[in-house]
């Protein structure tokens, strides 16, 4: 199944149940992915899909800090079932030790052996991990190993 026929079932799921949170969300997805389509001009490909999902991801993120700053714990809360829904239409996250495998192969295959090398082994690596892991772990990843 698709993503976006993924989608329009659980929006018609969430519709049936009465989950507004869901409904919500899958229905900010949705819309997300169409702007896209009309941007790139073409049916999207399942990596910009994820490059989609990674943004409405972040933003999610973003705003559960700023929600956690503001003291406004109840708008936390939503947005956490929020990025609770973005999550669940992407692939398994890396553990840290998978993430630690992929960095060592990736300096390997860049033939890195300095810090300022890092760009080379980033252009390797993010290629392996996207959608799997947070790029500013990866990045902090690689950092470590180089140093």
């Amino acid at each position: 199944m698709s993503l976006s026929e993924q989608i329009m079932s659980d929006m018609k799921e969430a519709m049936k149940s009465r989950d507004k949170i869901k409904l919500n969300t899958v229905r900010m997805i949705k819309s997300a992915l169409m702007n896209e389509k009309i941007k790139v001009g073409h049916d999207l490909t399942p990596d910009e899909e994820l490059t989609v999902l990674n943004r409405e991801k972040k933003q999610r993120e973003e705003s559960i800090e700023d929600f956690t700053k503001a003291k406004r714990e109840d708008l936390a809360e939503d947005t956490k079932k929020e990025l609770a829904v973005v999550e669940s239409y992407m692939p398994k996250q890396l553990s840290k030790e998978e993430l630690e495998d992929l960095v060592t192969e990736a300096i390997k295959e860049a033939g890195a052996t300095s810090k300022s090398e890092f760009g080379k082994v980033m252009k390797v690596l993010m290629p392996k991990i996207k959608g799997k892991a947070d790029g500013k772990v990866a990045s902090d990843a690689v950092r470590n190993h180089l140093n």
